[in-house]
């Protein structure tokens, strides 16, 4: 066995005292010593495991970044790398950025900026540095406001006042931060709903600057989870997958701000981790880069999203049965294991592996044996360590939303991955009865695949180990009780990209008016006469939409917009219009979309009311389809 490779030391894994009293203060829910059994008996499995495996695995180098190293590519992930460096005069997209983010987000950018600036300074790049009150200044100029360089982080935006900056009135997004604490205090809310309209840094801020936040702060010792909640949104709740890309790339950046500013006023540290690049296996199964596995198994099955061995492996758990006791806990018998391992690479893809000579326990042993030989952690080298210091969050809400904010920033592949197993792991615990696995015992057995990665040195201290185990158990509890949360964009997240979006189309529109005035007219001229030549859609009387169905028999409609209607509704009543030979779509194959305006595109839950939807993107177009997949 090669040292210093794993979370845990193996000889201490079997030598934890029956009595052992460790400091368990950093764990959110203070596991007992039995129960930590698992954890530890999962833990020894994986290095039989390995200690089967003879082929020398090359461990993954995690780079120590350099003064200002890690807040220069922090501003990159960002996409605010144009404000430094020698890309910084472009940074008109910037400031529109800039002027959509929160108090609590601006100090988190401007935290960075600070840093970047003070490290190029020290090594006196000939770039541009920027001042960072400069930087904000140049965003509030831009409204006509010029904010005290003292405190760049509490100016009132305009949308305090819903209007726009030509003064008009626009659709009002709710991000003033003044506005927020207002609707903080307005809001019953009840300590298991989750609030996705309020900036969750702006809301550990206001908790940490009242009382409640005393009363409110740790865990307590319950194992018990509470039922959290969303509560219903009138304008549709919108999940990973629900938008077009060109908006996901905008609610990435502004996820990384968001979790970064959360951790600053939580005072946890926020580092993304750097791997070195290793040489991995370009082909095969098991230790091959989920990119290149998807790649090679999209030419198989297109669209496929998850790596075909992983799917077939869990369907082979679930053939057997889910009342197996001990599913997952028991493992299969190693060198049976690395048998199977071996004869999957060779036979897999060609169709010839047997899968009646596989046991359901080896299945299992099989599948977090795929976890876990991944060249990079399923959680990613950049975010596991962020994952991992959920536990130190003070509250469980806290730890919700900062789990919410890392599934979004995970890349496509490992998210939707990640997604399918936790499924299978929520199905596992529907047969607890039969099978004895319990919430708590799937995420004992299965924390140590997911976050004792081979690539990371152990440097902790024994006390500190445990306090880890715990912890990541429950982090993994966390994920797997409460995971259709977690696929969850948040409201004030969307509306910060429908504000981007608005006052990119204004810059736009200046900037284009005067190079284009006379093809401008040229165009509209021209468009005029089409619109005389077919008056159909354009002169839609106030308070009502044009929807437009083109896979449907019945391809357009006039709908009347009522405070009750939603989007289901519309739907259905497309659906119900049959005639001729199209295709039949079934009620769940297609959506409404919400398509321009202030969106790039956004696929609507049923139960979106669309009169306030209309107000909130009045210059949106209605298209029902499928799904894309």
């Amino acid at each position: 066995r090669r040292s210093g490779q794993y979370t845990m030391n193996h000889d201490h894994s079997k030598k934890i005292p029956d009595g052992a009293s460790f400091d368990r203060s950093g764990s959110q829910d203070s596991l007992d010593e039995l129960s930590m059994d698992d954890y530890w008996k999962e833990l020894e499995n994986i290095h039989e495991t390995r200690g089967n495996n003879h082929e020398e695995r090359v461990a993954l180098v995690v780079k120590e970044p350099d003064e200002g190293e890690l807040e220069e590519e922090w501003l990159k992930e960002a996409g605010l790398s144009n404000l430094f460096g020698e890309s910084s005069g472009d940074s008109v997209e910037s400031v529109v950025f800039l002027s959509t983010l929160t108090r609590t987000q601006k100090a988190a950018v401007e935290k960075r900026i600070e840093t970047v600036t003070q490290t190029m300074r020290k090594k006196n790049k000939q770039h541009q540095i920027p001042d960072v009150r400069d930087i904000f200044r140049l965003q509030n100029d831009s409204k006509g406001k010029v904010c005290d360089g003292s405190e760049p982080s509490t100016v009132r935006t305009s949308e305090n006042k819903n209007e726009t900056h030509d003064g008009t009135k626009g659709p009002n997004f709710s991000l003033g931060t003044d506005e927020q604490k207002s609707l903080l205090e307005d809001m019953p809310s009840s300590d298991t709903d989750i609030n996705l309209e309020i900036s969750f840094a702006e809301q550990a801020a206001n908790l940490k600057d009242s009382s409640v936040g005393k009363m409110y702060k740790g865990g307590g010792r319950d194992t018990l989870l509470p039922n959290f909640r969303l509560p219903k949104d009138k304008t549709g709740t919108t999940k990973i997958g629900d938008l077009a890309p060109q908006d996901m790339k905008k609610v990435y950046s502004l996820a990384l701000i968001e979790l970064t500013a959360l951790y600053d006023i939580l005072g946890t540290e926020f580092k993304q981790q750097k791997a070195v690049k290793i040489k991995t296996k370009d082909s095969g199964l098991f230790g091959v880069p989920l990119s290149l596995l998807l790649e090679q198994d999209q030419k198989k099955v297109p669209g496929t999203k998850t790596p075909l061995i992983f799917q077939k492996l869990i369907a082979q758990i679930e053939d057997t049965t889910l009342e197996t006791e001990g599913l997952l806990r028991i493992p299969g018998v190693a060198t049976r294991v690395k048998g199977l391992c071996q004869e999957l690479e060779a036979k897999f893809y060609e169709g010839t592996f047997n899968w009646e000579n596989v046991k359901q326990h080896d299945a299992a042993s099989l599948l977090k044996l795929f976890i876990r030989e991944l060249p990079q952690p399923l959680l990613t080298v950049e975010y596991l360590k962020a994952f991992q210091d959920v536990q130190n969050l003070p509250t469980r809400k806290q730890q919700l939303q900062a789990l919410n904010l890392l599934v979004i920033l995970l890349p496509e592949a490992n998210r939707d991955t990640l997604k399918v197993l936790l499924e299978f792991l929520q199905r596992v615990i529907d047969h607890r009865d039969k099978n004895k696995m319990t919430l708590k015992n799937v995420a004992m057995v299965m924390a140590p695949n997911l976050f004792t990665f081979h690539g990371f040195g152990s440097k902790t201290i024994e006390q500190s180990e445990f306090v880890m185990a715990a912890g990541t158990a429950n982090v993994m509890r966390f994920m797997i009780q409460y995971q259709k949360l977690l696929w969850t964009i948040p409201k004030f997240i969307v509306n910060q990209v429908r504000k981007q979006n608005t006052e990119s189309q204004k810059k736009e529109k200046k900037d284009k008016a005067m190079k284009k005035l006379l093809k401008k007219m040229a165009y509209d001229r021209e468009k005029h006469e089409k619109q005389e030549k077919a008056p159909n859609d354009t002169d839609v009387p106030q308070g009502v939409i044009r929807v437009q169905a083109p896979h449907l028999s019945k391809v357009s409609m006039a709908i009347q917009l009522t405070e009750e209607l939603k989007a289901g509704d519309i739907v259905a009543r497309f659906l119900s219009q049959k005639s001729g030979n199209v295709q039949t779509l079934k009620k769940e194959e297609v959506f409404l979309y919400e398509i321009g305006g202030n969106i790039g595109e956004r696929c609507l839950d049923d139960d979106t009311y669309m009169k306030d939807l209309y107000q909130l993107n009045p210059n949106a177009e209605w298209v029902i389809k499928p799904k894309q997949s």
